[in-house]
């Protein structure tokens, strides 16, 4: 795979390449080892922030870019990238997500590259995203995306449902739907696991976990002895404290303990019989994925944008209110060791089926290939 791309220079663009990011950071590094995959070269533009000095570590060895923000922390908006983008001589430029000073600097870019720029808003038309700060957004809308979005020449979308969003917002721009990939397999492990259910992803308010830890506390008593639900994840500093807050009075068997990456973000997803992501809005969740690839079922909303996962088994269902959370919880850690086995190797099947690597980098490929006015091998 990837005779089609050798050498080819691929930017990826993103308002933080950190943490700060959360799951469109986890897809982006998912994007540079696909993007080598590939045989062609990741090189990554970003804003500094916080994190990206430290977290810069986890880039695959994709060159970086990173400049000062100027103007309100959230948009992002670091305009020496500008020039640093012209100087990279790229072959196309690949834009994560919208709403920030990026979409401003993708565009630039783009009216000099036509046809060599396309964008994944990565959920950011979501009904439920594109409703809040609802003015600020169509005051950002008509200042800058109205211009980012005619200078793709094509979109991405992670499901469906995102298709049709691009479609509502955008018109009839090209809009190819790829998954996230998953990463690799963990080994098959048949130990019985405790019952024990992880969050794990950004502390926001569209991740719903105060809804989340209502449930557990109207769940608890119909629970086994030994329930307990793990939070895991990034935030600001003042959502972090809430959550604390929360955490701290939702009893002993409900804790807190930060981000987790590496082989202790992979210990967590092997040892816990399910990940829960209660969202109002996802793209497509990276956390849901990793825990597949744990072979480690999910609890997860309609948001998550995971039909199959549903139809093979591999998850099961909850709404966004603390009533449909809590049903789910104990439905979850009612089942016996058996069935939880089937929907375990349920969901491994599809972190190694449709949603591996090298399935998703074939789509891609192809998608590079289509900006670059080149044909695809068929690797």
């Amino acid at each position: 795979m990837g005779g089609a791309l050798s050498g080819k220079r691929i930017g990826l663009l993103a308002g933080w390449a950190s943490r700060q990011n959360g799951g469109v950071f986890e897809a982006l590094l998912a994007q540079i080892a696909l993007i080598h995959d590939l045989g062609a070269q990741a090189i990554v533009f970003a804003a500094r922030d916080r994190w990206s000095q430290e977290d810069a570590g986890r880039l695959c060895g994709a060159e970086a870019h990173f400049a000062n923000a100027t103007g309100p922390p959230a948009l992002a908006y670091a305009p020496a990238l500008q020039p640093r983008l012209q100087a990279a001589k790229l072959d196309c430029l690949h834009l994560h997500g919208l709403w920030q000073g990026s979409s401003l600097t993708g565009a630039t870019w783009a009216r000099r590259h036509p046809g060599r720029y396309l964008i994944s808003p990565h959920g950011m038309l979501d009904p439920w995203i594109t409703e809040r700060g609802r003015w600020k957004k169509a005051l950002f809308r008509y200042s800058v995306e109205r211009r980012n979005w005619r200078a793709a020449g094509r979109f991405h979308a992670l499901s469906q449902d995102e298709a049709r969003d691009i479609g509502y917002w955008v018109g009839n721009a090209p809009v190819d739907v790829i998954a996230n990939a998953a990463p690799p397999l963990s080994p098959p492990d048949d130990r019985v696991r405790a019952p024990e259910i992880v969050y794990l992803g950004r502390i926001h308010p569209k991740k719903n976990i105060g809804a989340l830890i209502e449930a557990w506390r109207r769940a608890r008593p119909q629970l086994p002895p030994q329930a307990s639900l793990t939070i895991a994840g990034a935030g600001t500093d003042a959502k972090v404290e809430t959550l604390r807050k929360q955490v701290s009075l939702a009893g002993p068997d409900v804790t807190y303990i930060g981000p987790v990456y590496g082989a202790q973000k992979d210990a967590l997803l092997q040892r816990a019989r399910y990940l829960v992501l209660p969202s109002h809005s996802e793209g497509l969740p990276m956390a849901v994925l990793e825990g597949w690839a744990a072979a480690t079922p999910a609890i997860m909303t309609r948001a998550c944008h995971l039909p199959d996962g549903l139809a093979a088994g591999a998850a099961l269902p909850c709404a966004a209110d603390p009533a449909s959370i809590s049903e789910a919880l104990i439905a979850a850690l009612s089942l016996d060791q058996e069935r939880w086995r089937i929907m375990s190797a349920a969901a491994r099947a599809l972190a190694g089926g449709p949603y591996a690597r090298h399935t998703i980098a074939a789509r891609w490929e192809q998608v590079y290939a289509a900006v670059l006015g080149i044909g695809a091998t068929d690797g």
